[in-house]
């Protein structure tokens, strides 16, 4: 089943069962994947959705962090419940042998030699690992490669 059909029935399901955590974080999903398709005018697929799902988690942490060290623990366990519903809809992360795999067919591909090549690296590694693996470690990865 694709994420959107999913997302809907997931929403009908928590509205009909009272879960208003789940709900709500299910509804502010919702609402930033039609910002994004009304601000571009487009209609998201899956892995415009991810993108999505993922930059919403990152956010998600960055809260908690802040709530906890402000001793907000009600908004915290508000914020880490709301982070696990998100959580349920990203794709299953990748191994480090697949990731490293995965560069290495990239490096293949476009027969990166040099630091200055990184960028032609990752531009093919984005859309094949977005969402999959944290780009942040992905990319410290190439550069590693790269001399």
């Amino acid at each position: 089943m694709s994420l959107r059909p999913r997302i809907h029935e997931d929403m009908k399901a928590a509205l009909k069962a009272g879960e208003t955590v789940r709900l709500g974080a299910i509804r502010l999903l919702m609402a930033a994947i039609r910002q994004k398709e009304v601000d571009e005018r487009i209609e998201l697929d899956d892995n415009g959705i991810t993108s999505i799902i993922g930059k919403m988690v990152k956010r998600g942490k960055e809260s908690l962090s802040q709530f906890e060290a402000a001793g907000r623990l009600d908004l915290a366990d508000r914020e880490r419940q709301e982070i696990s519903v998100l959580c349920a809809y990203l794709p299953e992360k990748m191994s480090l042998p697949e990731v490293d795999a995965a560069i290495d067919a990239a490096l293949r591909e476009t027969g990166a030699a040099m630091a200055a090549d990184m960028g032609k690296v990752m531009n093919i590694l984005k859309p094949r690992l977005s969402g999959k693996a944290d780009m942040g470690v992905v990319s410290g990865r190439v550069r590693s490669r790269l001399v």
